[in-house]
């Protein structure tokens, strides 16, 4: 069955629900910072970055047709087609296949920072998408965070732009659409329906391009642990989603979309152990600051 509606449960005890809807929003984060540095790893090992983009929209997509079938879900109102839509498009194919081909050029540090822009994208998206309304002292928070995101990206990046990073910047603003969209979206079916409905719209697009784009060669050469990065993608990465819309409905999506801000560090410190990638100076610096803005965004109301 879907769990109770998120509005009845902000009625008996907000304060609580918004501790569970931080853990949950952690829970989907902690997921969501090992996404950016597998899929280097995985194209690096010798995936093509269109498979990995859209084949893990397929192979997750079929397990979201076992899991709905498991749970004996009922299909959504047609009304909320357009909506599911827009976070297939945004959150199941084009944030994925946009920064698969990015990193195809750079590492995986120059796309967390970009990507660390992805907080501020969202709460922008739920002003028009999800009716949310922030404080002024919310958007300073956010604003703070960008500003720390925005010069640790200069300073790795040397100034320069590439562009790759013009893939990442529209990775972001489309997959913040998504995410403030589920967000909303996931009050109404639950976190888990959400992102299954999304997964299965996007199958007549993900599965038919992955089999026409596959090339076999360079699946047969790519290494172990390019297909562990690929195998993490399809199942785990997808699996932080039911968490992460859990925790934005609970939380509300301008808010609990700031836990975000916290990724770009973690993916750092996932990178350094994944992929041999140093943690500067700089690094530890914009740690601290975004860091602090998370909390600075979860204390303004």
């Amino acid at each position: 069955m879907s769990p109770p509606p998120c509005s009845s449960i902000l009625k008996a005890n907000p304060s609580r629900v918004q501790a569970r809807g931080l853990a949950w929003g952690g829970l989907g984060v902690l997921a969501f910072s090992v996404s950016l540095p597998v899929t280097r790893l995985a194209v690096a090992g010798g995936l093509a970055g269109s498979f990995v983009g859209i084949g893990r929209a397929a192979v997750a997509g079929v397990l979201a047709l076992l899991t709905l079938a498991i749970m004996r879900q009922p299909l959504p109102s047609f009304r909320l087609m357009p909506r599911l839509a827009v976070v297939a498009a945004g959150v199941v194919l084009g944030f994925p296949l946009l920064t698969s081909l990015a990193l195809t050029h750079v590492p995986a540090s120059h796309g967390i920072v970009v990507a660390g822009l992805l907080p501020a994208a969202t709460a922008v998206m739920a002003v028009f998408r999800a009716g949310e309304h922030p404080s002024l002292r919310f958007w300073i928070a956010v604003l703070a965070g960008v500003a720390c995101v925005l010069t640790f990206a200069f300073v790795q990046g040397g100034g320069s732009f590439q562009w790759a990073d013009a893939l990442l910047l529209a990775a972001v603003v489309i997959c913040g659409l998504g995410y403030a969209e589920g967000g909303a979206l996931a009050r109404e079916l639950g976190g888990v329906q959400v992102m299954c409905l999304a997964l299965i719209m996007a199958l007549p697009i993900s599965v038919p391009i992955t089999l026409v784009g596959v090339d076999v060669v360079l699946l047969t050469h790519a290494t172990p642990a390019a297909w562990a990065g690929f195998a993490y993608l399809c199942v785990v990465s997808n699996a932080g989603f039911f968490a992460w819309y859990r925790g934005l409905s609970l939380g509300g999506v301008a808010r609990i979309s700031q836990l975000q801000l916290a990724q770009p560090v973690l993916s750092l410190v996932w990178g350094w152990l994944l992929l041999g990638e140093a943690v500067t100076g700089p690094t530890l610096v914009a740690a601290f600051g975004v860091l602090t803005c998370v909390v600075m965004a979860q204390w303004a109301r």
